[in-house]
């Protein structure tokens, strides 16, 4: 399997849970723990500018399905 179908794989993981579950991965469970850390990986890639043009834009997608399940506290 090559980076890329790696990189897919894993993207077509996290945009499906977020859709089945209606929010994003959890810190605080380890099964979903594998997401969460390729999730905010793949956020520091795209603010430093250091992440292919072809997987920024599909990353973007991802990060607007990720803010409508974004956590407000109690304050906000």
């Amino acid at each position: 399997m090559t980076h890329d179908e790696r990189w897919q794989q894993q993207y077509d993981q996290v945009m499906e849970f977020m859709n089945i579950n209606q929010r994003r991965p959890s810190k605080h469970r380890i099964e979903e723990h594998l997401m969460l850390n390729w999730l905010k990986h793949n956020k520091k890639l795209a603010a430093n500018g250091k992440m292919p043009l072809q997987r920024h834009e599909k990353f973007m997608e991802l990060m607007e399905v990720a803010d409508k399940y974004k956590r407000l506290n109690q304050y906000g």
